[in-house]
């Protein structure tokens, strides 16, 4: 059995993003990334992974510089200088050329190298930046856990700001205020229609600063790769990844995840996933969450038991651990830490036993909006969409359409109505305008004839 030694201690290293990126409200400039390794030992891992990482990438490269191969690995230069100047006493590699400087110079596979490489491609495919290890992963999440003391919190003008679109009212900005606050998980429900997973989703605005999220991580010799472009964009703007030079290029610096998993939920998409292309084990969604908002839509229509999927992640929060399985393979323990925002349409007693009732910290109803947030919302979205409203067309909709077929505000007809009058405008060549005829055509499309659209009471509408 290969043993990995653990890295030694270094000092911290400032990173702070570009002027203008978006950090969030009154948050840290940055988090705190390791120092940039010097020595192989520092890196925390054995010679022989980093040996074969090199190797590996110099066969799918061939003549290779220095500067790009360091890039490819994230490791520093004096890393992979040690690593090659074992590699040319070992006849695997030899210089192919050489300019001015003792950095302008590439590398080459030998006739041995290309051997050992297929080697150690047999054993792995994983050709990218090098690992860091389980424990320096584990202790990084725990630092930038939200439910650290000192850890940030929402303030109410904060919520205010992010929530003054959606119409709720001011007692359910308080409740889900005070759910932030807790960091406990929290469950929206209501009807289809309502705004839930809006809602949940803008929650991921109110916490924008900056967290490290590794490349890749190294799990009892399996290497797991944790960073996923789409789901960890990145504050940095490249003239600010000047300033990072003495920091570890194996962690990402980037905002704060948003991961959002609804009714395609399925079992085998909470364990580790063997890509079949590249032969690299890729972390399960909830746990690219990590240090961000995890939003469990859906509930209660997966192909999993709500039952099953709810006890999993209430447990693994509470211990900040999941154990996730390889396929065909053991399960390994990895760190969790998310916002858990679960979302349903149906009643919480028909998805949470009394064992979830009482772990989730917040139950909040999210139901229709009253008329004066309904019409906020409409004419909202009417100057976002450069649409001009009739006022007789906007009380028409309420006092005739929606009254008249018993159909609730909720907050997502706004949306789709002016969706539809674009839609029919644009087809026609004219300008779109919610006026009353636009609004009977876009409503009647949506949810069919009624009585309410008979010609009589558009008469009277005008």
């Amino acid at each position: 059995m290969e043993v990995f030694s653990p890295p030694r201690p270094s000092a911290p290293c400032d990173a702070r993003p570009a002027a203008g990126a978006s950090s969030g409200p009154e948050a840290d400039p940055a988090p705190v990334l390791p120092r940039q390794p010097r020595t192989v030992r520092d890196t925390g891992l054995d010679a022989r992974l980093v040996t074969a990482l090199t190797v590996k990438i110099m066969h799918a490269s061939g003549k290779i510089p220095l500067s790009l191969l360091t890039g490819r690995l994230r490791l520093s230069v004096s890393v992979v200088r040690e690593v090659l100047q074992g590699l040319v006493a070992e006849q695997l590699a030899e210089v192919a050329w050489q300019g001015d400087s003792d950095i302008d110079v590439h590398y080459q596979l030998t006739a041995f190298g290309l051997r050992a490489a297929a080697e150690y491609l047999a054993e792995s495919r994983y050709i990218g930046p090098a690992p860091v290890t389980l424990d320096t992963y584990r202790s990084m999440v725990e630092k930038q856990s939200l439910r650290q003391p000192g850890a940030p919190h929402v303030t109410p003008a904060e919520l205010k700001a992010t929530l003054t679109e959606d119409g709720i009212e001011p007692a359910v900005q308080e409740l889900i205020g005070a759910a932030l606050h807790s960091n406990r998980p929290l469950m929206l429900y209501g009807p289809s229609g309502s705004g839930k997973t809006t809602l949940a989703r803008k929650f991921a605005r109110l916490r924008q600063e900056p967290v490290a999220i590794p490349y890749a991580v190294l799990v009892n010799h399996e290497i797991v790769q944790i960073y996923a472009p789409d789901l960890h964009p990145a504050p940095l703007q490249p003239r600010a990844l000047e300033e990072r030079r003495s920091c570890d290029a194996r962690w990402a610096l980037c905002q704060r995840p948003l991961v959002h998993v609804g009714a395609e939920l399925a079992r085998d998409m909470l364990e580790l996933r063997l890509d079949a292309a590249s032969g690299v084990l890729r972390a399960p969604p909830h746990l690219l969450a990590n240090n961000g908002l995890l939003v469990l839509d859906d509930i209660g229509r997966q192909r999993v038991p709500a039952a099953e999927v709810l006890h999993r992640c209430l447990s693994a929060l509470e211990s900040g651990t999941d154990h996730v399985a390889v396929p065909g393979g053991a399960s390994h323990a990895l760190p969790f830490d998310v916002s858990l925002v679960l979302v349903t349409s149906l009643a919480p007693q028909a998805v949470l036993d009394e064992s979830c009732m009482r772990r989730v910290g917040y139950r909040i109803p999210v139901g229709p909006l009253s008329e004066a947030g309904y019409r906020a919302l409409l004419r909202r979205q009417c100057r976002m969409r450069g649409i001009e409203a009739d006022d007789d067309a906007v009380d028409y909709l309420i006092n005739e359409l929606h009254r008249r077929t018993r159909r609730p505000l909720l907050a997502a007809w706004p949306h789709e109505l002016l969706g539809r009058i674009a839609d029919f405008a644009e087809f026609a060549d004219h300008t779109p305008r919610l006026d009353v005829n636009s609004v009977v055509q876009a409503w009647s499309s949506l949810f069919g004839s009624c009585a309410a659209l008979e010609p009589g009471n558009l008469g009277d509408a005008r």
